[in-house]
């Protein structure tokens, strides 16, 4: 069982940065690939970004590329998503996730944190 805590977000301008943080409980957070996912308003989830277990594989959805970076400390048990040059497109909820290395699907959520971005 991996419970996941989100901080880190904010109400920001056009242009500013902010970073996600997400903090796993358990002893085998390396053994996981761990995403973020965003949900705007009226919108359905979808990807943002994944790291793999060890930390050496990142994927990021095209409209973030660039501007954002995922990256992990295994011995601290917390994956961070840094944004930079963000947009009001930007703005939704964004929610970490876990996956067993093995596993094709995200088993593990955390509840969110909001992320604004006025123009």
């Amino acid at each position: 069982q991996v419970q996941l805590v989100e901080s880190g977000g904010g109400l920001v301008q056009a242009g500013d940065s902010l970073r996600l943080s997400c903090a796993a409980s358990g002893r085998t957070f390396s053994m996981y690939t761990m995403g973020w996912f965003r949900q705007a308003p009226g919108k359905e989830r979808e990807f943002v970004a994944r790291i793999s277990g060890n930390g050496g594989s990142t994927y990021y959805t095209d409209s973030v590329k660039g501007r954002f970076t995922i990256s992990r400390d295994n011995a601290k048990n917390t994956v961070y998503l840094q944004m930079n040059s963000l947009k009001p497109e930007d703005t939704a909820v964004y929610f970490c996730a876990a996956r067993i290395i093995t596993a094709s699907t995200y088993s593990y959520w955390g509840q969110g944190t909001q992320v604004t971005v006025s123009s």
